[in-house]
């Protein structure tokens, strides 16, 4: 209970006193200025966000990775924007231990601190299940920069993470620099799948109304018991949402997506494959990327993703990669679970799925927290040999020049041999495309920022040959790197890197992006895509 006039918190906790100590066992009362108001506990590492409070700092992580602001019991939002760490609150509180006879506070658990906002996140839910529409919650999230998945995990039912990927904290911005993606925004296939038991906020169904006499009726057929009828049903809404924008905008609401997700689970073939390609349609409109997600459909298709039939792998592939593209996702998608399973299908004998999978992994190392997850789950040696697949090698180097932007991942790649297999690639005169040439050069671009380590292993391999050879034949845009990588080697620092026209020094700051002809290859891909 909360005291009065001294404002401090009685805990049911016992300081015990050593074994010389006959006096009994008495409750702490701990000031309730160091304690966190998300875990309750004494601070062992307070942080000061953005807001002007104090936390646990692993408190702030969790939040930040789980994209969730927690209400204060001010009324207001936790802002964790800007973290630093508050030194004075961390000696006030060992001080106070000292005076008081107590143990240092020891950092807690991540899986714990990660149950606590967890329940925060559900009990936020229940309370404001009936009070926010869609519409209200997309203009919520219009507003905010890209990459902060602030509404995105609220909703969606827990899973567990069975790879247990506790990654630290990153501050740095996002810094995206300019590099080819002649891909497609859409994916190879156009449906979806899924086998999980996440569940989805259907809202009041006593007051809800369909908002078409189509909805109406595909809804009941999916919450019929009759295979056949719901077989029906999504072959129905396959062909309705091939081509059909309108139809895609308006079937996808709360109550039609969670009539339609258990579906996504079903034990028919044919139910399956179609209710997954059907998600993949729907995913196509913008505005439906973020229902999506938040009905629970992202582990649904991991799953799928993961032990599907081939063709609904497909698709499941797909429908991850067209969720990708909206900024909002990356770090939900990521949190519940992806990154391992996509790394495992980067290996499929379908076509399909290996493009869809390194597209999707592409787009979600756009966001700092993946890619940190990414280097731990020790991804760059796969990456590394996936280079060898027969026109996998394009896309596979823009996830390593993502990962290659960030410390860990420079590191790691560093000590995965990188170097030697970049210009090993470079060598080989029978490369793919022109677009592999350039992005091996620039994946040794990022890779150069880490100074003399660097330079010994470039020198080892052979790459000033090679590189040079880049900067008199190469595409405009690889002699100049290749040009900024010579003179680093030639002088020893770590030189400069543009970003989408601007000079700015290091890397640490974010992922690739692309702009001008780039951009222009993405429009004229995006237009022969084929819908399912």
């Amino acid at each position: 209970m909360v005291g009065h006039g001294n404002h401090r918190l009685k805990l049911s906790i016992f300081h015990h006193r050593s074994s010389s100590d006959s006096k009994p066992e008495r409750p702490v009362e701990y000031p309730r200025e160091y304690l966190c108001e998300i875990s309750k506990s004494l601070m062992a590492d307070p942080v000061v966000v953005s807001s002007g409070q104090t936390f646990e700092r692993l408190c702030v992580q969790v939040c930040q990775e789980l994209g969730f602001s927690p209400k204060l019991e001010d009324g207001s939002r936790l802002d964790c924007t800007s973290v630093i760490t508050n030194r004075n609150m961390r000696f006030t509180i060992l001080k106070w231990c000292d005076d008081n006879g107590i143990e240092h506070p020891r950092p807690p658990q991540y899986t714990s601190i990660e149950l606590v906002v967890r329940q925060l996140m559900e009990r936020e839910r229940q309370e404001n299940r009936f009070e926010t529409s869609d519409s209200e919650l997309l203009r919520g999230v219009a507003d905010k920069p890209p990459g902060v998945a602030v509404h995105a995990t609220t909703e969606v039912g827990f899973r567990v993470n069975r790879f247990q990927l506790n990654s630290p904290p990153e501050t740095e911005e996002i810094v995206r620099e300019s590099t080819i993606l002649p891909f497609k925004t859409q994916p190879s296939c156009y449906a979806a799948h899924s086998s999980s038991s996440s569940s989805f906020d259907r809202g009041s169904s006593d007051s809800y109304t369909p908002n078409s006499e189509e909805e109406s009726h595909l809804i009941m057929k999916f919450r019929s018991g009759d295979e056949f009828e719901q077989q029906e049903g999504v072959i129905s809404l396959r062909k309705l949402t091939k081509s059909n924008e309108s139809i895609r905008a308006s079937l996808c609401t709360k109550e039609f997506l969670a009539a339609l997700l258990p579906l996504v689970s079903s034990r028919s073939t044919n139910i399956q494959i179609n209710a997954v390609a059907s998600v993949v349609n729907l995913s196509l409109e913008k505005s439906n990327k973020l229902k999506i997600l938040r009905a629970g459909f992202v582990p649904s298709l991991i799953d799928v993703l993961d032990s599907g039939y081939a063709e609904s792998q497909e698709h499941a592939a797909g429908a991850l990669f067209s969720l990708s593209l909206e900024d909002e996702n990356k770090m939900a998608i990521g949190i519940l679970g992806a990154l391992p399973v996509l790394m495992n299908t980067l290996r499929s004998e379908s076509e399909r799925t290996r493009n869809d999978s390194a597209l999707c992994l592409y787009h979600l190392t756009l966001n700092p927290s993946n890619r940190v997850k990414l280097v731990k789950l020790g991804a760059v040696p796969i990456l590394l040999s996936s280079t060898r697949i027969e026109g996998s090698a394009s896309r596979i180097l823009l996830i390593l020049c993502n990962l290659a932007v960030c410390a860990d991942g420079r590191s790691a790649m560093l000590d995965a041999n990188a170097v030697d297999c970049l210009v090993g690639m470079l060598r080989e005169k029978e490369i793919d495309s022109e677009s592999t040439r350039e992005n091996c050069v620039v994946a040794l671009h990022a890779l150069s920022q880490g100074g003399f380590r660097f330079k010994g292993l470039a020198k080892a391999a052979g790459a000033v040959e090679v590189l040079r050879e880049v900067e008199e034949r190469g595409s405009e845009r690889a002699r100049e790197k290749a040009k900024r990588i010579l003179e680093m080697m030639r002088t020893g620092g770590s030189g400069s890197v543009e970003i989408e026209g601007v000079r700015r020094h290091g890397l640490d700051a974010g992922g690739v992006s692309w702009t001008g002809r780039a951009g222009a290859a993405l429009n004229r891909y995006s237009t022969n895509t084929t819908k399912f």
